[in-house]
């Protein structure tokens, strides 16, 4: 068994355990407070085709997160945490509104630090006529107590299974308990949405496993495949990211400062193959680069209200 690398307490959010009081001002490991924070909403092409589409995802992006993964393309939200705090009835309208633009469902980016707020907003926003298809996309390092509270507002599920070893979820993740706790996560999912439904092509129900191949750590990624056929079946759909791009402090780290070779990629691409796995997801190379990180500029976060009062403001 993987040990975390951080002294823990109880908490019920996510395995962290931070012993932190939110309400009153304290920070945990991923730094969040009682409000949710949002860094942007917008209309995201660049999922799997059954999750974009052609009318595009619904986007609401976290700011904050509880790995700490050196990599990581989202930086500047999820380790500096730029973003918005918003009232819970704001994020209830939020997802309102993403619906009325015509976008094929609502897509949740990294909400594990705020999930009782997000399920509270969730509740609320049902109540108040959401019929989207909810995705929730989150880096797998979750509780599944918390995950057990989901049941019935999440429809698709579309975790990360970034690491096998504990060795590298410990150095590069801070989280040396990531693939204990990430399996865990994902047979919750796999139990709360046990059949992948699709209607004209786009995902409304199930669960699509990601990972991202890393430079000089394919080996790594195949045993995430075993696991993964072993534990979910032949029919699992899996997405195998061939973006890796030295981002953040990666670029200091040897292992990391390159690009995935085509070697290692097709390395995992033929045992994804070779293992009897028949649904999948696959990226060019050309898809490697950071052109495809959006700007978190708070764009739709903020309502008329607000935006009347900081323009205000700023006279």
């Amino acid at each position: 068994m993987c040990e975390s690398t951080i002294p823990t307490a109880y908490c019920s959010l996510c395995p962290r355990h931070c012993s932190v009081n939110r309400s009153y001002g304290e920070m945990g490991f991923c730094r969040s407070l009682d409000l949710p924070k949002v860094s942007l909403v917008s209309t995201h092409m660049w999922e799997e085709p059954p999750i974009s589409g052609t009318n595009g995802s619904g986007t609401v992006f976290f700011a904050n997160c509880n790995l700490r993964c050196v990599f990581c393309q989202n930086h500047d939200i999820s380790d500096s945490g730029y973003g918005l705090e918003i009232p819970i009835e704001r994020l209830a309208e939020i997802f309102l509104e993403q619906q009325a633009k015509g976008l094929n469902n609502l897509n949740l980016v990294s909400p594990t630090q705020y999930g009782i707020q997000v399920r509270e907003a969730l509740i609320l926003a049902k109540n108040n006529g959401l019929t989207l298809p909810v995705v929730y996309n989150t880096n797998g390092y979750e509780f599944v107590d918390f995950l057990q509270s989901l049941e019935g507002l999440v429809d698709v599920y579309l975790p990360d299974f970034k690491y096998m070893s504990c060795d590298l979820a410990g150095e590069y993740s801070g989280a040396s308990d990531y693939p204990e706790k990430v399996k865990l996560a994902i047979l919750e999912m796999k139990r709360q949405q046990p059949k992948d439904v699709f209607v004209d092509g786009l995902l409304k129900k199930g669960i699509i496993v990601r990972h991202l191949v890393l430079p000089n750590h394919y080996k790594d990624s195949l045993q995430i495949l075993d696991w993964i056929v072993e534990n979910l079946g032949t029919e699992a759909y899996v997405s195998l990211l061939n973006q890796y791009t030295p981002m953040h402090k990666a670029k200091e780290i040897p292992a990391l400062s390159r690009r995935l070779t085509t070697f290692e990629y097709q390395k995992v691409t033929t045992h994804f193959l070779d293992i009897g796995l028949k649904n999948g997801f696959i990226q060019k190379r050309s898809s490697a680069t950071s052109d495809y990180t959006p700007i978190f500029d708070l764009t739709g976060v903020a309502n008329c209200k607000n935006r009347c009062d900081e323009e205000e403001n700023s006279i």
